[in-house]
């Protein structure tokens, strides 16, 4: 199963771009979900159905659409932990709105959404599920989420569980404070494992991202930064299409101008997500509503574009990232070399730190903790470099920690 993501900056057309992918899929035969987490609701639009909240409506022999509410399910993963802590605030005599807004689970729309994506991966008889994610800020958001709440949910059950639940009860009468019930441990469990499933998914080999511009200056800066974003967080990124690009045989002398900016931009384009293909959508004479007038513009997004050399889009689609691993550790001599892709990326915009098992890495805003294997938790850090849009960090054996050759 192939699992695709479209994301780009608010206007460019990625739910048009993602839901004509899906249409053009389920043409040729690949069954096909399209599933939207952008709150904006689009999709339905784009399809010109009207999609019912969180449920599955077939569109087409092979097409299936669903529109994620992520209200409906939070109840569901959160609601036990919820209740105790509401009861703690209570407790601690919190007005019962105040409490309310203070147990909502951090990031829930994005958690729940990414559940939701799971659930049909794994579940559903799908060959190919398109996901047309909300705009860039917030699929940056929902991508980093589950490693975050990961790590709290970690440190709120620590390893030594066992001692935990034989203090929990003393603690709480101590502190006057409600003693949480059986199945709010359970709970916390429940919603790691999911998460640590969910990210799996993502970085899996099976998934990538295609992100979604207008062939303009500012839209391409925001694009070339969500690659760096993308890429520190260890996603693929395997696909880009540049939206409604005016075609110079049809234009007008005022549409000239923008025929030339377009191209400037796209040249700049090509080369900054090289070897990232870039392919072209033209900006079409109505637009495109409804299955039919989508499955033209996916084909001709997805059809073979013969002149620049670029195979059959749908066999490109189906095989997946043909590219390595955004994180990977290397092997030189008896030292080790953590690779982390991050293009359009220079020395100075990146800090690096490590914290005893973790590697901390920030760039332009953006952090992320990696949890060093087994091999480099033995070592230390001896140097760190950007060659060819990675970052190479080199670890040398620990003498106290590696027996002697």
């Amino acid at each position: 199963m192939r699992v695709v993501l479209f994301t780009g900056k608010g206007g460019v057309g990625k739910t048009t771009v993602a839901a004509a992918t899906a249409v053009h899929a389920a043409r040729h035969g690949v069954k096909t979900l399209v599933l939207s987490t952008d709150a904006a609701h689009s999709l339905g639009d784009a399809l010109g159905r009207s999609l019912e909240p969180d449920e599955l409506q077939e569109i087409e022999p092979g097409l299936f659409a669903q529109q994620v509410d992520a209200g409906r399910r939070l109840q569901q993963t959160w609601g036990a932990v919820q209740g105790y802590l509401l009861d703690v605030l209570a407790a601690l005599d919190v007005q019962p709105m105040d409490a309310a807004e203070l147990t909502v689970l951090p990031g829930a729309d994005d958690v729940l959404t990414l559940l939701a994506v799971r659930e049909q991966v794994e579940s559903g008889p799908w060959d190919l599920v398109v996901v047309d994610c909300a705009p860039t800020a917030e699929t940056l958001r929902w991508l980093a989420v589950p490693d975050a709440l990961t790590r709290l949910v970690d440190r709120v059950l620590p390893s030594q569980r066992a001692i935990a639940r034989a203090l929990v009860p003393v603690v709480g009468r101590a502190a006057s404070l409600p003693i949480p019930g059986r199945e709010v441990g359970p709970a916390l469990l429940q919603l790691r494992s999911q998460l640590s499933g969910a990210l799996e998914m993502l970085r899996s080999s099976s998934a990538s991202v295609r992100l979604v511009l207008t062939p303009e200056a500012v839209v391409l800066a925001e694009a070339r930064r969500t690659l760096t974003a993308l890429s520190l967080q260890g996603f693929v990124v395997d696909g880009v299409v540049a939206n409604r690009v005016i075609p110079a045989q049809s234009a007008s002398d005022w549409q000239l101008g923008w025929v030339q900016a377009q191209s400037a931009v796209l040249e700049r384009a090509d080369e900054a997500f090289a070897p990232v293909t870039v392919r072209r959508a033209p900006y079409l004479e109505a637009e495109p509503v409804g299955p039919h007038a989508l499955a033209r513009l996916g084909e001709r997004l997805l059809a073979d574009q013969g002149a620049d050399g670029v195979g059959d889009g749908l066999v490109e689609l189906l095989s997946g990232p043909t590219r390595p691993n955004p994180v990977r550790v290397e092997r030189h001599g008896r030292d080790f070399e953590l690779v982390l892709d991050l293009p359009n990326v220079q020395a100075r915009d990146v800090d690096l730190a490590r914290r005893e098992d973790d590697l901390l890495v920030a760039v332009d805003g953006n952090r992320r903790v990696i949890s060093l294997p087994s091999a480099l938790r033995r070592c230390t850090v001896a140097g760190a470099r950007l060659r060819d849009g990675a970052l190479h960090v080199r670890f040398e054996p620990d003498p106290a920690l590696w027996p002697s050759p």
